[in-house]
């Protein structure tokens, strides 16, 4: 073969393994994701908006299972919001893949991405007996145990803090919240007490949270004061409860022989709080 017909044949290779590109990238339709995010304000909505490289038709899959119709004409640019209290995932990290169809009727499918329920979110319900008690013991019937220190003498209390007010903060935790507390104290003097105070939250690397906190208190009978705290979540239980440990100390201004102490053992949880 002359060395003319050679480069004539190479050309027509080339040209040839050319289009044969261009029909393939025109055959895969690419998924451009712009948007993938829950708003602080709104937890319970996943916002999802992407593009195509050509018209399309979309859908996205939840965990394999939940499926949801973005586009149902062809469209370049594609957009959702969802209500995610309608599904019931099994875990708080959450994957989704995203198919389209093209006008042919071909479908391509988009990488896997993931995002991250918020713990407003309601997980598959768990037909798990330490859970049931843990949720009702920790709104109606579990106190916290408390060891009450004075100058005098040691005592045991009780308590049952509710948290009534929660403000949005991160996906683990409120930024804070305001709570209403009952306790009593074994053997003292001074039994029952009243408090309402606000607490904050904290995030730390390494273990859940620490809390300053300040409350006010009554007795109903004249012993009224102030109390700080500081609180250290130290790990969760179901991804939904805190177990924590608690320093206040409790002062009645003009009377220091009035003061005493608290270390206190508890579970926090917010889900009977009213969020702003």
């Amino acid at each position: 073969m002359h060395t003319a017909q050679k480069v004539i044949l190479l050309l027509l290779l080339l040209s040839v393994s050319g289009f044969a590109q261009n029909d393939f990238s025109e055959d895969s339709i690419e998924v451009y994701v712009i948007d993938s995010f829950i708003p602080p304000d709104n937890p319970t909505v996943f916002n999802l908006s992407f593009f195509t490289s050509l018209p399309a038709k979309s859908k996205v899959v939840f965990d394999e299972e939940f499926e949801f119709e973005v586009s149902k004409e062809l469209s370049e640019e594609h957009r959702i919001q969802i209500d995610l209290t309608k599904t019931k995932f099994k875990s708080k990290n959450v994957s989704y893949i995203i198919f389209v169809e093209d006008s042919l009727g071909k479908i391509n499918r988009s990488d896997r991405y993931e995002f991250e329920l918020q713990e407003e979110i309601q997980m598959e319900e768990e037909s798990n007996f330490i859970l049931l008690c843990l949720f009702g013991g920790t709104v109606f019937l579990l106190p916290h145990p408390v060891v009450v220190i004075t100058e005098e003498e040691n005592y045991f209390s009780l308590t049952k803090e509710i948290a009534l007010f929660s403000f949005r903060g991160s996906y683990r935790y409120p930024a804070g919240y305001i709570a209403a507390e009952y306790s009593h104290i074994f053997g003292a003097r001074h039994k029952n007490f009243l408090r309402l105070g606000y607490k904050h939250f904290i995030e730390i690397s390494g273990i859940e949270y620490v809390s300053p906190g300040l409350n006010g208190f009554t007795n109903f009978t004249g012993f009224n004061g102030i109390s700080p705290e500081l609180s250290i979540g130290w790990l969760k239980i179901f991804n939904t409860f805190t177990v924590y440990t608690r320093y206040r100390f409790n002062f009645k201004p003009g009377e220091s022989e009035s003061n005493f102490h608290e270390i206190s053992l508890g579970l926090y949880s917010s889900f009977f709080s009213f969020y702003f």
